[in-house]
């Protein structure tokens, strides 16, 4: 999944690093979810976390839509034709359904539960996503992360990866982004980052070691969950800034709780983003969106696609303005 609302928000995001805190004072912020429909009269609806007024990046995350379970056999499940990318890689995580992927370096890869897909799309990549017609239920993540400017250029590229799960503690954990658990993901990525299904069985506890370096979101996906010492609702998105040595995750229900941990650093340069593009000024997307419209070699040709390639929305009618991170004090 992709942005492809027909209005896109225009976003110049700059992370401040919040302020010391304390492992045995940690504070959980809890950010709640919009809904956002993304095509026409069948859109398929997402649960947008990331970005928001109250926080626009976690580490380098900057983008997070939680979709499903939808019935695709009702709603015609995903069908994304070829649209571009700059600045960014994807990240691509399915919890049920099938989804075809394809891309302008003549990928063709097929992503399924327990597999992520992660594209790079620094200068200018350009790629589809097609949900199979064995899909009957389609529930998953889709996730981005802001390249460093001096990454930001850097040469498409595609990479798979299937984690091996683990077991802690009455939870599963799949790590496929960084280090958690003692798993580690051999992927590529331009800043230190981490992405990690966990399921806890009912009523399960898990707390396991982080770095004090990053800051981390826990989104739920299913269950009532308590991450510390604070009650998350599905949809919803705990952050945890900076100097936790360790993050509790409790599963407070009788049926298992799915959630995605995510981490990094504290990203610190400026960015601005707007539809599927992050540049670090205005001038830089709308040049951007004039390649793309003009079918540049930028973003190179999707094969084997059986349609036309989606439009780029209107640009605002307004130099994109600055939105940040909120100091804490």
């Amino acid at each position: 999944m992709s942005n492809v609302e027909s209005e896109p928000a225009a976003l110049k995001c700059g992370a401040e690093v919040d302020g010391d805190r304390s492992a045995e004072e940690p504070r959980v912020d809890v950010l709640p979810a919009r809904d956002v429909p993304l095509g026409g009269p069948r859109a398929m609806h997402v649960r947008r976390t990331l970005p928001q007024r109250a926080r626009t990046l976690i580490g380098a995350w900057c983008f997070a839509d939680h979709y499903g379970p939808v019935d695709a056999t009702a709603t015609g499940g995903v069908d994304v034709p070829p649209h571009p990318h700059t600045g960014l890689q994807t990240v691509s995580w399915l919890f049920s359904g099938e989804i075809e992927h394809r891309d302008t370096l003549g990928t063709r890869a097929f992503i399924r539960p327990g597999e992520m897909n992660l594209m790079t799309g620094g200068y200018g990549i350009a790629h589809s996503e097609i949900s199979t017609p064995r899909t009957s239920v389609i529930h998953g993540v889709q996730l981005w992360v802001a390249l460093p400017d001096e990454h930001r250029n850097t040469a498409r590229d595609f990479q798979h990866h299937v984690p091996e799960p683990v077991r802690v503690d009455g939870a599963e954990i799949k790590v496929f982004l960084g280090s958690l658990a003692g798993s580690t993901s051999p992927v590529r990525t331009f800043t230190p980052l981490l992405g990690a299904e966990i399921t806890l069985e009912p009523r399960a506890t898990v707390t396991l070691a982080v770095d004090t370096a990053f800051e981390h979101g826990l989104l739920v996906d299913s269950g009532d969950v308590r991450l510390i010492d604070t009650a998350l609702r599905p949809a919803e998105l705990g952050y945890v800034p900076c100097g936790v040595d360790a993050v509790t995750v409790v599963n407070e229900s009788d049926a298992p709780a799915r959630t995605i941990l995510l981490g990094g650093p504290p990203f610190e340069e400026e960015i601005v983003m707007w539809w599927n593009f992050i540049g670090r000024s205005h001038e830089d997307i709308v040049r951007a969106r004039e390649d793309w419209q003009a079918g540049s070699d930028r973003f190179g040709e999707v094969e084997g696609f059986p349609g036309r390639r989606l439009p780029a929305p209107a640009l605002p009618n307004a130099v994109i303005t600055p939105r940040g991170n909120p100091s804490r004090r």
